[in-house]
Formats: structure tokens, C-alpha cells, sequence
């Protein structure tokens, strides 16, 4: 798991350079809905996991007011949905699901590079700066043949293009659907799986984006996700034919006990 924020706390700010953001004071529930969002990515609640309000509770270690209140609005994101039976369960996704993920970042990550190049010269340096760092965590994994870090280092390399895009609502669109991507993953493959070739395109965005050709970085962004949708929805058979172009790390099928929450005195 990143050591980075993996949902949308990371995102909602949206950089603002040159000013300093209005501070939100956290509650009990923000970090309650980002312990259960940092649980759905890195596989600790795997899809169809049914989650148990009360042995929730006491394995966060908090009451079950807020933890409701926060399992809510993760409802609300459409990460938690009410299974048949009684309580709330960790969305399975569908190959529908997978197409409309993807259809979605499709039309949002090239919007984001546009507004990205229309920043100040020193702003898109930054920018280019930060992204570069992703690439370069993204080759380390690779060269150490980490998927679990290859992942993650791909999820915040889309955190930081949302969170440099300069709009709310988009990034706190992306937040979530970067989730859902990964719970794709999670729900379409046996085990976690990333494929190398991440690295080599990703290197390519950031050199699009050094160029300043927004058309080309749409064009290499859209291939990308349409390469994942394949990948994905592809048969089993067709998928396994050559593991040497993936890396694979083991997921448990049930969900794991989470570590007791750490909240700060006073909220």
C-alpha cells in the first residue's frame, strides 16, 4: 500500500499555488470513510466482502454512530453497496462497471492535461516534477518485479495529474473512480495483477506533457485505457498467454482484520 493518501483527502484541495487553502478541520467520520477507502484498495475488504457493523467498530476501535455515518457515504460513492441480505458489502464490478470506469477517465484525464499546460511555466515545471517521481517509483517496482508497489505508484501518478487539474469536481470524481479502478483489478483477475508496460507508457505521458501536445497526450492516455478495458475483460485463457508481460501479487478472498483507528485527541 502507498504510503500516499488513497482516497480523496489527497485530491480535494486541487493545488492551489500561489495561496493558501482554507483548512477543514477532520472528523471522526473523514477518517473513518478513509481507513475503509484505504481497506478497498489495498484488498484488506475485498470485493462482495459483507462488512459487519459492529466487529467494524471494534476493530477501529471507535462507536457505531460515526462508523455508519462514514459507511454511508461511501454508499453514496458507490463503493458499498446492500447486498440481499441485511448489512452493506464491497461492490463487485462488473464488465459493464469496467467499460463505464474507463469511458469516464477517458474523457476526464485528457481534460486534465489540457488545464494542466495552460498553467504558468513554473507551475507545469512542478507538475512535471511530480509526475516524473511516480515514473520513477513505478521503475523501481518494476526493476524489483513489485506489482503491489507498481500499482500503487500508478494510482498516485493519476492522483496528482487530478489534483494538478485545478478543479474540485474533478478531482474528487477522480478520487473515487481510481478506487473503482482498482476494485476492477480486484474483481476481474484471481489475483492482484499490474502489466509492465505501465512504466514505458507513463514516461510517455510525462514527455507529452514536457512537449506541451495535449493532443498527443489524450492520444496516449485514451490508448491506455482502452489497452486496461481489453485486459480486463479479456478470457482467462487469452489473459494467461504470456505472464511474462505481468506482474502478480497474491489478495486474500476474505476481509482482514483492520488495525484499531489512531484518532487525534480533541475530534
Amino acid at each position: 500500500m502507498s504510503d500516499r493518501n488513497s482516497g480523496l483527502n489527497g485530491l480535494a484541495g486541487a493545488r492551489q499555488v500561489g495561496r493558501l487553502a482554507p483548512v477543514r478541520r477532520t472528523s471522526t467520520v473523514d477518517l473513518i470513510a478513509e481507513r475503509l477507502r484505504e481497506a478497498v484498495v489495498d484488498g484488506s475488504l475485498p470485493p462482495g466482502a459483507v462488512l459487519g457493523e459492529a466487529e467494524l467498530a471494534y476493530q477501529l476501535g471507535v462507536s457505531r454512530g460515526p462508523l455508519r455515518e462514514a459507511m454511508q457515504r461511501l454508499t453514496a460513492e458507490g463503493l458499498l453497496v446492500i447486498p440481499k441480505r441485511r448489512g452493506l458489502a464491497v461492490r463487485t464490478m462488473t464488465a459493464e462497471d469496467v467499460r463505464d470506469i474507463h469511458w469516464l477517465r477517458a474523457r476526464i484525464e485528457p481534460e486534465l492535461g489540457r488545464r494542466i499546460l495552460a498553467r504558468p511555466a513554473a507551475e507545469r515545471r512542478t507538475v512535471l516534477a511530480e509526475l516524473g517521481t511516480e515514473v520513477k517509483r513505478m521503475q523501481r517496482a518494476l526493476r524489483k518485479d513489485d506489482a503491489r508497489a507498481l500499482g500503487d505508484a500508478y494510482l498516485d501518478f493519476h492522483r496528482a495529474l487530478a489534483a494538478w487539474g485545478g478543479s474540485v469536481r474533478l478531482a474528487r470524481m477522480m478520487g473515487t473512480l481510481l478506487i473503482e479502478t482498482r476494485l476492477c483489478t480486484f474483481s476481474m483477475y484471481e489475483h492482484f495483477e499490474v502489466h509492465r508496460d505501465l512504466v514505458s507508457e507513463h514516461a510517455a505521458f510525462v514527455e507529452a506533457l514536457a512537449a506541451e501536445d495535449a493532443g498527443r497526450f489524450a492520444s496516449l492516455v485514451r490508448a491506455h485505457l482502452d489497452a486496461e478495458v481489453r485486459r480486463l475483460l479479456a478470457e482467462p485463457e487469452t489473459s494467461k498467454a504470456d505472464d511474462t508481460d505481468r506482474l502478480l501479487a497474491e489478495t486474500p478472498d476474505e476481509p482482514q482484520p483492520l488495525d484499531r483507528l489512531d484518532l487525534p485527541a480533541g475530534i
